[in-house]
């Protein structure tokens, strides 16, 4: 039981990234990246996330599967911090002319799938 309240701790910390819709909006309209495609696609994608972000079942799922599902419900909400980091990253560099926030100063490589080691 304790390990799923750690579970559930965590991933309600891990929810806690600004989306990229709402980064986008902080964003200055009047920069001359605004109106590039470049910044129209990362804006639509972002806006692509956001709306299936809202589609996915959330914690109803986790607690209709029981208090052993925590650790699944804490890798999806890992999972969809991680996706709106990049979201950010990639919209922050698309649509403004500004350095990257301390917040989105990270290697993206960082998120790329590890390759699997086998003996």
């Amino acid at each position: 039981m304790r390990i799923a309240m750690v579970a559930a701790f965590c991933a309600a910390v891990a929810g806690c990234v600004t989306s990229p819709v709402d980064y986008e909006a902080r964003l200055s309209q009047q920069d001359p990246k605004w109106a590039s495609p470049e910044c129209q696609q990362a804006r639509m994608a972002a806006a692509d996330y956001a709306r299936r972000e809202k589609d996915h079942p959330g914690w109803g799922f986790g607690v209709l599967l029981g208090p052993y599902s925590m650790g699944m419900v804490a890798a999806v909400k890992e999972h969809e911090r991680q996706q709106r980091r990049l979201l950010a990253r990639q919209v922050h560099l698309q649509c403004s002319s500004q350095p990257l926030p301390k917040e989105l100063d990270f290697d993206p490589a960082i998120y790329a799938p590890k390759k699997a080691r086998y003996p």
